[in-house]
């Protein structure tokens, strides 16, 4: 038996899903990866506040990637679970010795603008396919991070 055979959507549209879902996970994966390098290598005047919003934002990131996987696994697909996999699929690219607080958090800002932009398409091509549980998903996402960028901005810009 599949999950599809109960939730009512159909197998076409959920790959279609599927395969955005995993753009999406490959995309949360390594912005993970760069939250945590911007929490262990951070110095300067805003170590403390900075250290710690970037552990936040890592343990947020982590549970929006078992979100996504599980989703897909829902939907019937499977997803990568190998980071040179994510490496091949992201658009979000690696970053590496970030000490300077102002440039991680332009790097988390321009990462959310985008990860905004990917999941409103998800959520578009969800809609389309009547898959509700995704739409709900990544409205959620998206109305958490919009709240999130006004604050780095407004951290950020005083």
């Amino acid at each position: 038996m599949k999950t599809l055979d109960f939730i009512g959507l159909n197998a076409s549209g959920a790959n279609k899903v599927v395969e955005s879902l995993g753009k999406l996970l490959a995309d949360y994966q390594v912005f993970y990866t760069n939250l945590r390098g911007f929490h262990w290598l951070i110095e300067g005047p805003d170590f403390f506040v900075l250290h710690a919003k970037f552990e936040d934002l890592y343990n947020n990131a982590a549970g929006k990637v078992d979100e996504i996987a599980e989703r897909m696994l829902a939907l019937g697909g499977k997803p990568a679970n190998t980071f040179s996999s994510y490496l091949k699929t992201a658009s979000v690219k690696e970053v590496t010795g970030v000490t300077n607080g102002r440039e991680a958090l332009k790097n988390i800002l321009e990462t959310y603008g985008y990860l905004i932009g990917e999941e409103r398409k998800v959520l578009s091509l969800a809609s389309d396919n009547n898959d509700e549980g995704t739409v709900a998903l990544m409205s959620d996402y998206i109305r958490e991070q919009e709240k999130l960028v006004w604050m780095l901005v407004a951290y950020e810009t005083r």
